[in-house]
C-alpha cells in the first residue's frame, strides 16, 4: 500500500514538473518574441521582417557546423542536432543579405561561412552530393527515410545555389575569404552530376551506398527542381548534356500546361500551378527576369502561378475562415494535423506566410498587403523570435509555434531580390551558370555569347 502511494506521489510530481516545464517553454517563447512596432513605413517593415527572420540562421544555427537546423521544434522525432542541407543553402543567402545590410560585420560573416565549409568538407557525401539531413556536430548522415540515407541531389542543389552566391559575394583578397572561395570550389567541382543520371537522360534525386538506386526517383518537371538541372549543366568536372534536360526534365505528363485559370495562362506545370514553392526555391538565385527557353518565359510562369494562387484564395471556394486579399498563400508547410503541400487543388484552410512573402518579386502589392496583415493583425499569434511562425489555420483556430528552415530562408532571400536583386545578381554573375544556361538553350538578362560578364 505504501509503495502504491509513493508511486502515485511520484507520478503526480512528474506530471506537475512536465506541466511546469511546458508552461516555462511557452513563457520563454513569449519572452523571446520581439515587440511589434506600429506605423512603420513599407521599407522599415521589410527591414524588420528580414532581420528577425535571419536570426533563425544566425542565433539558432548549429553551434558546431553553422548549418541550419531543420526546424525549431523537436516533437517531429529528431533533435536539434539535425541540420538540413537545402535549408542551409537558403540560410547562406540570408547571411549574405544580413552582411550587405550591416546587421553583422563582413569579417564575422566570412568566418562563419569558412567554418561551415570546413565542416562540409569533412561531412558525409556521396559522389559529391550531400544527404538531406546530417548531424550538425559530426557530419554523419541522418536518414530522411529508411532507404533515403545517401546523396540527395535536389537538397545539394539548394545548398550550392547559396554557396555559389556566397563565393561571388565574399570576393575580397584576404586569407579568410580566399580560403572560403577555394573550398567552395573544391566541393563544387567534386559533385558528380553525371553519376546521378544512372546512365539515362534524366537526373535521379537519390543514391545510397546501402540501397543504391532503390528510391528510383527520376526528376521530371515542372516543379521546384529546375535549379538542379541548371547546376548540372553548368558543372565543370562532371556535367550533364543538354539531352538530359530536354529528354528528362522537359518530358513529362506534367510539364507543359497552357491552360488559363482565373484569367491567367500557366505555361508549365500542374493545373493551378501547385504549391508556391515551385516558383520560389529554384529562383532564389536563378533570376527569372528575361529567362526564357523553348518551353516558357519563366517570369510569366512564376508571376502567373502566384496570381492564380492569390486569385484562388480570394475566390475561397471552400469558404475557409480568414482567406481574402490580405490573407493568402498556399504552399508546403506544417498544418494542424501534420505536414502537407497545399495548393488550390489541395486546400485545407492552412495559410503559410512564406508563400505570399517569398512571392514579393512577382506580386509586390499583394505580398505587402499580406505582410501587413500577418504583422499588424495576426502578429500576436504568429510573430515570434525568428519572424513569422510556419503556418496557421483560422478555421481550426490553429497557429503554429514552430519555424522551418526551408520556409524561413526564402522570405529573406526573395524580399531582398524584390528590394535590390542582390542574390539574383550574385548567382547570375557566376561564369559557369552562364555557360550552363547557354548550353541548355536559355536566353536571359545580361546574356553574352559564352557566359555572363561578372
Amino acid at each position: 500500500m505504501i509503495n502504491k502511494k509513493i508511486k502515485l506521489l511520484v507520478t503526480i510530481a512528474l506530471l506537475l514538473l512536465n506541466i511546469s516545464c511546458g508552461a516555462q517553454k511557452v513563457k520563454q517563447h513569449a519572452a523571446n518574441a520581439p515587440a511589434r512596432q506600429t506605423n512603420l513605413s513599407d521599407s522599415a517593415l521589410l527591414d524588420v521582417v528580414q532581420k528577425q527572420t535571419f536570426k533563425y540562421f544566425w542565433d539558432f544555427a548549429h553551434p558546431v557546423s553553422g548549418m541550419a537546423r531543420e526546424r525549431s521544434n523537436e516533437d517531429a522525432g529528431y533533435g536539434h542536432e539535425t541540420v538540413t542541407t537545402g535549408g542551409t543553402g537558403f540560410g547562406i543567402m540570408a547571411v549574405i543579405v544580413a552582411t550587405e545590410r550591416g546587421w553583422i560585420t563582413r569579417d564575422t560573416a566570412a568566418k562563419f561561412m569558412r567554418k561551415m565549409v570546413n565542416f562540409l568538407l569533412k561531412a558525409n557525401s556521396y559522389h559529391g552530393a550531400f544527404p538531406h539531413w546530417m548531424d550538425g556536430a559530426t557530419g554523419k548522415t541522418i536518414p530522411f527515410s529508411r532507404k533515403d540515407d545517401g546523396g540527395d541531389l535536389v537538397e545539394t542543389s539548394y545548398l550550392f545555389q547559396g554557396l555559389l552566391c556566397a563565393r561571388q559575394y565574399f570576393n575580397r583578397d584576404n586569407p579568410v575569404e580566399n580560403e572560403f572561395r577555394a573550398k567552395v570550389g573544391w566541393m563544387w567541382t567534386g559533385i558528380e552530376w553525371s553519376w546521378y543520371t544512372h546512365e539515362q537522360d534524366v537526373l535521379f534525386w537519390h543514391w545510397s551506398p546501402n540501397n543504391g538506386w532503390a528510391m528510383n526517383f527520376p526528376v521530371r518537371g515542372f516543379n521546384e527542381c529546375l535549379i538542379m538541372y541548371v547546376l548540372a549543366a553548368s558543372a565543370e568536372e562532371y556535367p550533364v548534356t543538354a539531352a538530359v534536360y530536354h529528354r528528362g526534365w522537359a518530358q513529362s505528363n506534367f510539364f507543359k500546361n497552357g491552360k488559363t485559370f482565373y484569367g491567367y495562362t500557366l505555361p508549365l506545370g500542374f493545373d493551378y500551378g501547385g504549391p508556391l514553392f515551385f516558383s520560389q526555391y529554384s529562383f532564389l538565385g536563378l533570376n527569372p527576369n528575361g529567362l526564357k527557353d523553348e518551353y516558357a518565359d519563366y517570369w510569366v510562369q512564376n508571376k502567373n502561378h502566384t496570381l492564380i494562387n492569390h486569385a484562388y484564395c480570394l475566390d475561397n471556394p471552400k469558404a475557409f475562415k480568414g482567406y481574402g486579399e490580405n490573407c493568402w498563400g498556399l504552399t508546403a508547410s506544417d498544418t494542424y494535423n501534420g505536414y502537407n503541400a497545399f495548393s488550390p487543388t489541395n486546400d485545407e484552410g492552412t495559410i503559410t506566410p512564406t508563400a505570399a512573402l517569398s512571392a514579393f518579386p512577382y506580386t509586390p502589392e499583394y505580398s505587402m498587403k499580406a505582410l501587413k496583415h500577418f504583422y499588424y493583425d495576426l502578429g500576436d499569434k504568429i510573430w515570434g523570435e525568428y519572424g513569422f511562425t510556419d503556418a496557421f489555420n483560422e478555421t481550426k483556430n490553429w497557429y503554429s509555434k514552430n519555424y522551418l528552415a526551408i520556409d524561413e530562408g526564402p522570405i529573406v532571400a526573395m524580399i531582398e531580390n524584390y528590394r535590390s536583386g542582390l542574390l539574383w545578381k550574385l548567382f547570375m554573375s557566376c561564369p559557369e551558370i552562364g555557360n550552363g544556361l547557354n548550353k541548355l538553350g536559355f536566353s536571359y538578362a545580361g546574356q553574352t555569347k559564352n557566359a555572363l560578364v561578372k
